[in-house]
């Protein structure tokens, strides 16, 4: 797992390096902005082997202080820079300003806003290989764009759409808030094709719409390893939202099956199905289940339903639940030790005789869909029966209906930063539940009571648009329920079956349909070493 930073723990390490004596800003700047040009000439080759021409967009902070060391490195490759800043050079803090002082040694500082008619030249002179960099704001950005500011996007956007030269965005886009992924004020942001940011990734990067399939990301070190293991030695790190970008090294163990286990040993999965004809759902989440390693799993649908169900399930058990009574009744038998609920079971009394039920047994359990949406008029209800072995699994819309206050507050404009985030929503909401939640998306996030947090992403390598199909959250549902069935704590249950369940559809690609999800367990459990 990866520490993802916010742009406050970012500053306290950097504070805390630069204390120390050990290393000055201006070294850290000149690291920062080495490592742009390495990172540049590392994902773009071609680069390397002849000059070309680059654009630089300078802002009035430290951000653009990386942007002068990029400007002065590539014109020391014989590349033709042009170099253009957002504010007064005057006002630089110290460490930008003796960059600017560098840069000025080999070029001109042109301005940003005074000098517009040149950008634009200088812009729609770049072509395919060329780059302009985005070095304006940093991750400190707590404000939206003034007018000057929208001015020169849309030359720079215009004039990028015309040459289609690349975009290098330095730590962040400008115009983003790097806690929450949101664009800050009502303006645009300055997209890019790579980003390159130092020490640590922040949230940003992973959140909101600020990652599309075509970027790429890269975090240059810097040297402030030190001071982050001092920092996570001396204080408290609940704050600290991890992410899996590479598979999770505490799964493989966990999810390691042994030559000396029987079915008995990975727990048995209930899997809750609707009525007649409305059973697929379920069914795709105890292929899930059953997939990723619980030892049996029964799918209990109403008695009207159970030859439908037998007519298409071979290795997955039946067993007739009529009401809540009939579940109680069961749940009886403590080896059913994991119970998932909500895929087609419909919306109404039943369900949420069913849900009572179902907590009242203190079972692992994983609340999904129509398990959800019928507490959408006394959300109250819900999280007076859920427990800390529940998993709350909504998309967007879910979550909108059981925690309205939270959902309307990421839906309220940014126009300051730090801005409220999908990960203090998240927080917010577990803590309220009084479980594990996980709000889906390409940027998912878990989180659990007492306030650690992660994303599962699907951005940049690890993207899977194709996840976007039916039925891809009832398999997502049912790897948590196995999962749990096998013994894994409810939040590391939700991050395993979060990453696995991205595996797969990578696994697959393009054409993927809920079915095929599961299908791809064995092989990313093979290349996982299992």
């Amino acid at each position: 797992m990866t520490e993802l930073l916010t742009a406050a723990q970012m500053r306290t390490i950097e504070e805390a390096a630069i204390a120390s004596g050990e290393v000055t800003g201006l070294e850290l700047m000149e690291r920062a902005g080495r490592g742009v040009v390495e990172a540049i000439l590392e994902w773009r080759p071609e680069l390397a082997t002849a000059p070309h021409r680059a654009v630089v967009l300078c802002g009035p902070g430290n951000n653009g202080g990386d942007g002068f060391v990029v400007a002065r490195l590539l014109k020391q490759r014989g590349w033709e820079v042009e170099v253009f800043l957002y504010g007064d050079e005057e006002k630089l803090p110290p460490d930008a300003a003796e960059n600017s002082r560098r840069w000025r040694e080999m070029g001109e500082i042109w301005s940003a806003t005074r000098d517009q008619d040149r950008l634009e030249r200088a812009l729609h002179s770049l072509r395919k290989y060329d780059l302009s960099v985005d070095a304006i704001f940093g991750t400190g950005l707590a404000r939206g764009f003034a007018d000057d500011l929208q001015s020169l996007h849309w030359i720079w956007f215009g004039a990028r759409v015309s040459s289609l030269f690349w975009n290098v965005c330095v730590d962040i886009r400008s115009g983003v808030c790097s806690d929450s992924g949101r664009r800050i004020g009502h303006g645009e942001v300055f997209d890019g094709e790579l980003h390159v940011t130092f020490h640590r990734a922040k949230l940003a990067h992973f959140l909101g719409d600020t990652s599309p399939y075509r970027e790429k990301l890269v975090v240059i070190d810097i040297g402030l390893e030190k001071w982050m293991r001092r920092r996570s030695g001396e204080d408290n790190d609940d704050d600290i939202v991890h992410l899996a970008l590479q598979s999770p090294s505490f799964t493989r163990d966990e999810l390691r099956k042994t030559a000396f286990d029987h079915k008995y040993s990975h727990g048995h999965a209930i899997i809750l199905s609707g009525g007649v004809g409305k059973g697929g759902a379920a069914r795709l989440a105890a292929r899930a289940a059953l997939r990723v390693g619980a030892g049996l799993v029964t799918v209990c649908p109403p008695p009207a339903a159970i030859i439908e169900n037998a007519a298409q399930l071979n290795a997955i058990m039946l067993r007739p639940v009529a009401d809540a009574d009939a579940l109680a009744e069961i749940l009886k038998d403590e080896r059913f030790n994991a119970i998932g609920l909500g895929p087609g079971l419909g919306v109404g009394a039943h369900t949420l005789g069913l849900v009572a039920a179902t907590l009242a047994a203190k079972r692992g359990t994983v609340l999904d869909a129509d398990a959800l949406t019928s507490f959408a008029e006394d959300p109250t209800k819900l999280f007076a029966g859920t427990h800390v072995g529940c998993v709350l699994t909504p998309h967007m819309g879910e979550f909108a209906r059981l925690f309205p206050d939270l959902a309307e507050k990421l839906n309220e404009p940014a126009n300051e930063g730090p801005a409220y985030s999908k990960v203090d929503a998240a927080r917010e909401a577990a803590a309220r539940a009084g479980c594990v939640v996980l709000l889906k998306g390409a940027d998912t996030v878990i989180a659990d009571p007492d306030g650690r947090a992660a994303i599962n992403s699907a951005h940049y390598e690890r993207a899977a648009p194709w996840l976007a199909t039916a039925g891809s959250g009832d398999v997502l549902a049912g790897m948590i329920t196995g999962l749990l069935a096998r013994g894994f704590g409810p939040m590391s249950a939700a991050e395993t079956a979060a990453w696995l369940h991205v595996e797969c559809a990578r696994k697959f690609g393009p054409g993927l349909i809920a079915e095929d999800i599961p299908e791809q367990l064995p092989a990313v459990f093979r290349d996982l070493g299992l």
